[in-house]
C-alpha cells in the first residue's frame, strides 16, 4: 500500500493524524494456488487485490489501473519478473514492488533490488510472513509520504524556514520577516530563551539578496571579552599568548552575507566600541594587526533581555540605535497557545521518523495537557518534551503518562485551582459582617444595647443580624 499525497492530504485535512489506509495490490504469479491463497490472506488483512496469472496480463492491468504495490514472481512463463519490474518502475516510479523468488535464486532478487524493487520474499514462505512484510512496507511508505506532505504544507501555509505557527502573532512575524528581508537594515530580535530567535535570523538571511552568501553566528554570552574580540575581528600571529597563527574573524567570514550576534546584551563595553566602528565605517583591524579590512556584512542581533533593559543597562546608546534599526519581538509560546498542537505534531513527526515508530498522534488528554502548560522554556522545551514522549510511547498515540511527571503535576494543580469554587461577593460580605458582629458583641461583653450603639444600628436590627448569621447564643448572653 502507498498512501499517496492526495490520500494523505484528504485524511490530514479531516484532522486525523495519519491513519493507515489499505491500498490496492497487483499480484502476478503463474501458480493458481498461490494466487488464491495470497490474495485471500491480503484481502483478510484489508487490502484490495487484483491477480494476473502471467506477465502480459499483469502489465496490461497495470497500464489500465493504478496500483499502490505489485507482488511479482521472479519466474513467469512469458516475461521475466525483472522485465516486469523495469516496466512498472518506468510507468510508476512510486509503486512499491516486492519480488517472489525461489530458493537458490537470491542473486536475481538482489539484482531486482538494485533495479528498484523494495523487497523480496523467498519460497517457501508462510502467509503470515508475507502479510507482515507487506504491512511493514506500507508503514514505511506512509511515513515517507507523510513527511513529504507535512513539509509541503508547513512551507506553503504556516512557516518561514523552520518557524512554525498559524497564530495571528506568528503571521505578523512572517510579514515582518518578508519586509526586512528585502533590506540591508540592522535587525534586533528580542525574545525569551527558546522562542526561536536564531530561526528568525536564518529566515531573514535566506529570504534576502544575501542568501547565497554566508550566515555566520556568534554566541556572545558564551565567550569572554578577549576571546569574543578575537572571534569577531580575528587576530594576527603573536597578538596574544596562544595566537600561533593568523586567524580570520567572523566579520571577514561573513563578508557579502549575514552576521548573527546572539545575546548581544552580554558583550563588554570595550568590544562594543569596536563593534560600533564596524557598523559605522564597515572596516576594522584584526587584534594585533594594523591592516584595515573592509567588509560588507548585514548585522542581525538578538537578546533575551527586554528592549528597555538593553537600551539603558546593557548597551551603549549609540550602539543600541545602530543595532535596532528594525525590531522584531517574538512572542512566548504561552502567548500563542493555538500553535501548540501544530508544533507538537511537527515535532512528533520529526522524532518518530528518526525512531521508525508508527505513532499516529496524541490522545485528546495529552494534547489538552500540552495546551494547559505555560512553557517557560518556550518552543525549545516543547520540542524536548515531545522527543522524550516519543521515546517512552509504547502505543499508537502519545498519552498523558508519556509526558514528564513535573509537567503533569503542575497542570493537575492548575486544574484543581481553576476548578475550585469561587465565593460570590455577597458571600464574602456576609462572612465579614458575621465576623465583625461577633467581635463587637465580645467587646460589649454580650450587652446588646452597647453593641448596637457601637455598630450604629438599632437593637432590633442587631437581633435580626444575630438571627440571620446564626451567631451562637453563648456570644449574646
Amino acid at each position: 500500500m502507498i498512501i499517496r499525497g492526495r490520500k494523505f492530504r484528504d485524511h490530514f485535512l479531516k484532522e486525523a493524524w495519519p491513519v493507515m489506509e489499505k491500498g490496492k495490490i497487483l499480484l502476478i504469479d503463474d501458480e493458481p494456488i498461490l494466487l488464491v491463497t495470497i490474495s485471500d490472506a491480503l484481502a483478510k488483512a484489508g487490502y484490495k487485490v487484483e491477480v494476473a496469472e502471467n506477465g502480459q496480463k499483469g502489465l496490461a492491468m497495470f497500464h489500465g489501473e493504478s496500483f499502490d504495490m505489485a507482488i511479482v514472481d521472479m519466474v513467469l512463463p512469458d516475461i521475466s519478473g525483472i522485465d516486469i519490474l523495469k516496466e512498472i518502475k518506468s510507468l510508476s516510479p512510486e509503486t512499491m514492488v516486492v519480488m517472489i523468488t525461489a530458493y537458490g535464486t537470491v542473486e536475481k532478487a538482489v539484482e531486482a533490488m538494485k533495479l528498484g524493487a523494495h523487497d523480496f520474499i523467498t519460497k517457501p514462505f508462510s502467509l503470515d510472513e508475507l502479510v507482515l512484510k507487506i504491512q511493514n512496507i506500507s508503514i514505511f511508505q506512509c511515513l515517507k509520504d507523510e513527511n513529504i506532505y507535512l513539509r509541503q504544507q508547513l512551507e506553503e501555509r504556516y512557516h518561514f524556514g523552520s518557524l512554525i505557527g498559524k497564530s495571528h502573532k506568528m503571521q505578523e512575524i512572517y510579514e515582518r520577516i518578508r519586509i526586512v528581508a528585502d533590506t540591508d537594515a540592522a535587525v534586533l530580535i528580542q525574545g525569551k530563551s527558546g522562542t526561536g530567535k536564531e530561526l528568525v535570523a536564518n529566515a531573514i538571511h535566506y529570504n534576502s539578496r544575501r542568501k547565497n552568501g554566508p550566515f555566520i553566528k556568534v554566541s556572545c554570552a558564551a565567550l569572554s571579552e578577549t576571546i569574543l574580540e578575537s572571534e569577531l575581528f580575528g587576530h594576527e600571529r603573536g597578538a596574544f599568548t596562544g595566537a600561533i597563527q593568523r586567524k580570520q574573524g567572523r566579520f571577514e567570514l561573513a563578508d557579502q552575507g549575514t552576521l548573527f550576534l546572539d545575546e548581544i546584551g552580554d558583550i563588554s563595553p570595550a568590544v562594543q566600541v569596536k563593534l560600533l566602528r564596524v557598523l559605522q565605517e564597515k572596516e576594522f583591524e584584526r587584534v594585533g594587526g594594523s591592516k584595515t579590512i573592509h567588509v560588507d556584512v548585514r548585522i542581525i542581533s538578538a537578546t533575551k533581555y527586554d528592549i528597555q533593559t538593553v537600551k539603558t543597562e546593557r548597551l551603549r546608546e549609540d550602539l543600541y540605535y545602530r543595532l535596532n534599526t528594525i525590531k522584531i519581538q517574538l512572542p512566548s509560546l504561552c502567548e500563542r497557545k493555538e500553535d501548540i498542537p501544530l508544533l507538537a505534531k511537527y515535532f512528533l513527526h520529526e522524532f518518530k521518523m528518526k525512531t521508525s515508530k508508527n505513532i499516529l498522534g496524541f490522545t485528546e488528554g495529552a494534547l489538552d495537557l500540552l495546551e494547559q502548560y505555560e512553557w517557560p522554556g518556550n518552543v525549545r522545551e516543547l520540542r524536548n518534551v515531545v522527543e522524550r514522549a516519543v521515546a517512552f510511547c509504547r502505543t499508537e498515540k502519545i498519552q498523558i503518562a508519556d509526558l514528564p511527571k513535573d509537567i503533569r503535576e503542575i497542570c493537575l494543580k492548575k486544574k484543581k485551582y481553576l476548578d475550585r469554587r469561587v465565593e460570590t461577593l455577597d458571600e464574602v460580605l456576609k462572612a465579614a459582617e458575621k465576623e465583625h458582629l461577633s467581635k463587637i458583641l465580645e467587646e460589649a461583653q454580650g450587652r446588646k444595647s452597647k453593641a448596637a450603639e457601637l455598630l450604629g444600628i438599632s437593637r432590633k436590627t442587631l437581633w435580626e443580624k444575630i438571627k440571620e448569621h446564626q451567631i451562637a447564643e453563648s456570644a449574646t448572653p
